[in-house]
């Protein structure tokens, strides 16, 4: 990770409300309503816009084509991305990296799903799953459960294998919980908005010890966009520039990821650690200084982790960093003030141009009830098993 050649500018984001599965429009036309929010946002027109990257998980090819065919027809590339769960952060990382290279000077990101009601799974049974090998080094770990998903047996693997080193309760996961359910009931676009306590979470039923069903994200409906251009085109353009991209990092996994037993570094807690860490050495930046934090919460047990991955608070030390309420309003950086994939969704394509949106709207002071006061860093953390790793750092200028 180099310091950004030239400045790229998020100067229009857009993101429709997510929804549970069914009561979405269909993909395409979500995809282009979101697409075209974002290019209204930025007061650019489709025509002025050279590349777009198009993010989706569960889709057939070209289906980039067929959401941003809804907004123009003009003849530019229009690529197909999908990293699981990091794929809308995948796309505006291509997107960032055409324009700071010089290659176009507009380009758009776009991320979209219709998802289906139930767990997640893979969408063929007659070729080896790309998860195979994750799959098969957590069943040496901690063996495999036909009866609870297999996205919570890794997620609360991995708050079984902090519990066992730190001693932590399992009532500290419930506590993310409904903190991101009090943030979402700020939030328009979140789908679950109604604020829960601790015993209603603990209460609610066991999917994978420690995770209980509210501290799962749901499948979800929906799509975000964003609109990044070089300071050169924004200023031409009579655009908002008072957000910039100030450094960006993407990283996959590494030997530690299968070499060290632990379900902590199977879920991407390298790879958090690692991106975090050229972020922060190429803006000269320290988590100290951020502001706000959107970070990828699939599960309590890994916005826990994420914690320490992104140096918020020290290694061992998140139980107290929640209890003391340091990851909220008031507190030393309020985490998911979105309410999170928790509470406002996780369609997998779209969250993370979803998170982006969030943040843009905190550094402009447009997020309305769920301002974070004077916020001028903020950081994105989007993670997807198989696995890639985004974390971006958005600076007010």
């Amino acid at each position: 990770m180099t310091r950004m050649q030239r400045a790229v500018h998020v100067v229009g984001v857009g993101m429709i409300p997510f929804t549970k599965p069914g009561a979405s429009a269909p993909y395409h036309e979500m995809g282009a309503q979101a697409a075209r929010l974002a290019l209204d946002d930025a007061g650019v027109d489709y025509a002025k816009v050279q590349q777009a990257y198009v993010g989706y998980v569960y889709g057939d090819s070209t289906a980039g084509q067929a959401a941003i065919y809804g907004v123009g027809l003009t003849g530019i590339p229009v690529f197909n991305v999908n990293n699981n769960c990091s794929t809308g952060s995948s796309a505006l990382f291509l997107a960032r990296q055409a324009v700071e290279s010089g290659m176009v000077e507009c380009a758009i990101a776009v991320g979209f799903e219709q998802m289906v009601p139930g767990a997640l799974k893979g969408a063929y049974d007659d070729r080896p799953s790309p998860l195979h090998r994750f799959a098969d080094t957590m069943k040496a770990h901690q063996g495999f459960s036909p009866d609870a998903p297999r996205a919570a047996q890794f997620f609360g693997g991995a708050g079984r294998d902090y519990i066992k080193e730190h001693g932590i309760r399992p009532d500290t996961f419930g506590r993310i919980a409904v903190k991101a359910r009090q943030h979402a009931a700020r939030n328009p676009l979140a789908v679950f908005r109604q604020t829960l306590t601790l015993d209603e979470v603990m209460a609610s039923a066991k999917v994978f010890d420690p995770l209980t069903r509210f501290q799962c994200c749901p499948p979800t409906c929906g799509a975000a966009a964003a609109v990044v251009c070089s300071a050169e085109f924004a200023r031409k353009h009579g655009l908002d520039m008072r957000v910039v991209i100030a450094a960006q990092a993407m990283t996959t996994d590494q030997a530690s990821t299968f070499e060290s037993h632990d379900m902590r570094k199977l879920v991407g807690y390298d790879m958090t650690a690692a991106a975090a860490r050229q972020v922060y050495e190429a803006a000269g930046v320290s988590p100290e200084d951020l502001d706000v934090v959107e970070l990828h919460d699939c599960f309590t047990t890994n916005e826990l982790l994420t914690y320490e991955g992104l140096g918020l608070t020290a290694p061992g030390t998140a139980e107290k960093f929640i209890l003391d309420g340091d990851n909220t309003y008031g507190g030393r950086v309020v985490t998911n003030p979105s309410g999170g994939l928790l509470s406002k969704g996780h369609p997998l394509g779209a969250t993370g141009l979803a998170q982006c949106s969030e943040l843009v709207w905190q550094l402009r002071g447009q997020a309305d009830q769920r301002q974070v006061e004077g916020a001028r860093l903020a950081l994105q953390h989007n993670l997807g098993l198989g696995g890639a790793c985004v974390v971006t750092l958005y600076q007010a200028v």
